[in-house]
C-alpha cells in the first residue's frame, strides 16, 4: 500500500472501517453458509404464510360465530321444523318400500307353497313333479291314444360345446395352450 492509500484510511470515520469490517465478515459468512440460510429463510417464509392464512381462517370463524349468535331465534325455529318435516316425509317413503317389500315376500312365499301343493298332488297322481316345474303348454291328448303316450314336444337339436375328438388328457386338439410337466429329478441349482 502506498502512504497515501494508508492515510485516506486511516483519515476514514471509523464507523465506515467497522462497517467495511462488518461486510468482509459477512461475505465468509455467506460463502461458507450461504446455501443454508437460503433454505432456512424459504421454510421460515413458507411457515408464515401458512400461519397466517390459518390465523384469517380462526378470524373469520370466529367473526361468523359472532353473527350466528345474533340470528333471530324465528329463524331458527323456523330451520328446525322444515327439516323435521323433511325427515318425516323420508320415513313415510321408508315404510311404503319396506310395505311393498313385505308384500312381494308374501307373494313369493304363496307361490311357492301354492307350487308345492301342486307338486304334492301330482307326485300322488304318480306323475313327475319336475315335469310341472317347466310349465309347458299342456296338449290334450287325441281321444285315440290313452295318456300315457301324450304327444310330446321334441327337443331342438342341439350343437355339442366340443368337437368329438377332443380329450382333455391327452393335450391334443383342444387349444392354443398345452401344458407338459417338468422334469423329474433333483433341479440343478449347482
Amino acid at each position: 500500500m502506498e502512504p497515501d492509500e494508508d492515510g485516506r484510511l486511516l483519515a476514514k470515520p471509523a464507523l465506515e472501517q467497522e462497517g467495511i469490517r462488518f461486510l468482509q465478515n459477512t461475505g465468509w459468512l455467506l460463502s461458507n453458509y450461504g446455501w443454508y440460510l437460503l433454505f432456512t429463510l424459504i421454510i421460515l417464509y413458507l411457515i408464515f404464510q401458512k400461519l397466517s392464512s390459518n390465523f384469517r381462517v380462526m378470524r373469520q370463524r370466529s367473526m361468523d360465530a359472532s353473527v350466528a349468535s345474533s340470528i333471530e331465534p324465528d329463524v331458527v325455529v323456523k330451520q328446525q321444523e322444515a327439516l323435521a318435516a323433511a325427515r318425516l316425509r323420508m320415513q313415510e317413503e321408508l315404510n311404503k318400500q319396506a310395505e311393498k317389500y313385505k308384500e312381494k315376500l308374501k307373494q313369493l312365499e304363496e307361490e311357492k307353497r301354492r307350487q308345492k301343493i301342486e307338486m304334492w298332488e301330482s307326485m300322488q297322481e304318480g306323475k313327475s313333479y319336475k315335469g310341472n316345474a317347466r310349465k309347458w303348454p299342456e296338449q290334450k291328448p287325441e281321444p285315440g291314444s290313452s295318456s300315457s303316450s301324450a304327444i310330446r314336444k321334441p327337443k331342438p337339436d342341439r350343437k355339442p360345446l366340443r368337437g368329438g375328438g377332443y380329450n382333455p388328457l391327452t393335450g391334443e386338439g383342444g387349444g392354443t395352450c398345452s401344458w407338459r410337466p417338468g422334469r423329474r429329478g433333483p433341479s440343478s441349482g449347482g
